[in-house]
């Protein structure tokens, strides 16, 4: 695995080293007061994935309506019970997120995972193509040491095939009746468990799109990390969620706080208005990903017939 970033303009290298700062910062912190087993919690390694591990990255201004490119990051740490999100990295992402959005200390988004040594591993093991992809393109940001990954393990024609339409018979089925329970609920006029249904369909059809490509997904609820990964996978997804306008950005924001908010939060209201154009969005989603997955399952099937 590669280790420079030479490839990569002087300010983004600056940039990925603060960003590297910052996860070591807030997962000292996490950890100073860990016991037993977890004292010896580590950090084994940091590795920059996608576009910017490529070179193949986009720039281009939100205002402009385009794609723009984020930092992914995939964290590998020591143990798995490191890997629990609001328990050891909920204030690396809020640190993060808030010095792009409000410090403009970071001109680039960030995104991360985090899995133990097993888990990638394992994944290789087992053929997945994002952890062969990551082992493949990715640039080591930081190791613990010069330890290798497990040699990846490439699912046979046949398997991908069977692996691929399986994810995709799951959660399509499940991504559609979450946008028929929001139309349900705009008609009952409960209009925050609609807004919930919705975010629930693009979570599922983002999840389903990635399993069906790669024969992985990270189970996150946020919609914004899963649709960057997605989106950093095909074209045809660019331009679904519209950012001319504010207003346009703070939709699918809305959208991405319904999760949480639309159940446990007074405070948070949606407009009929508004779920009527998210739910045309989510459907425009629902119709993308169908043909995406389904061109790559046909590709699949060709390949295993050979």
């Amino acid at each position: 695995m590669r280790t420079d970033l030479d490839h990569l303009p002087a300010a983004k290298q600056r940039e990925l080293e603060r960003v590297v700062e910052t996860i070591f910062d807030e997962f000292r912190g996490a950890t100073e007061n860990a016991t037993g087993p977890r004292k010896g919690a580590r950090i084994l390694k940091i590795i920059l994935f996608g576009s910017h591990a490529r070179g193949d990255w986009v720039d281009a201004p939100l205002s402009a309506n385009q794609y723009k490119s984020d930092y992914d990051i995939l964290i590998i740490v020591s143990q798995k019970e490191l890997t629990d999100r609001a328990a050891y990295w909920a204030k690396a992402e809020e640190r993060l997120i808030r010095a792009y959005t409000i410090e403009k200390t970071l001109h680039t988004p960030v995104n991360f995972i985090v899995h133990s040594l097993h888990e990638v591993n394992d994944g290789l093991s087992h053929g997945r193509v994002f952890f062969m992809e990551v082992a493949k393109d990715g640039t080591a940001l930081y190791e613990a040491d010069d330890s290798e990954l497990a040699a990846p393990k490439p699912k046979s024609p046949s398997q991908a095939f069977a692996a691929a339409k399986d994810y995709f018979e799951e959660y399509m089925p499940a991504a559609q009746y979450s946008l028929e329970r929001a139309r349900t609920s705009v008609g009952d006029n409960q209009l925050k468990y609609a807004a919930f249904d919705l975010h629930q369909a693009t979570e599922r059809l983002y999840q389903g799109l990635l399993l069906t490509l790669t024969f992985y997904t990270p189970y996150n609820h946020n919609i914004a990390f899963l649709r960057s990964l997605a989106e950093g996978l095909d074209r045809r997804l660019y331009g679904i969620w519209p950012e001319d306008s504010h207003r346009e950005r703070a939709m699918f924001q809305k959208l991405k706080e319904a999760y949480t908010k639309a159940r446990y939060s007074k405070h948070y209201k949606i407009s009929e208005e508004e779920l009527s154009w998210l739910g045309e969005r989510v459907e425009e989603l629902g119709r993308v990903v169908h043909q995406v997955c389904s061109d790559k399952i046909a590709e699949l099937e060709a390949a295993a017939r050979k």
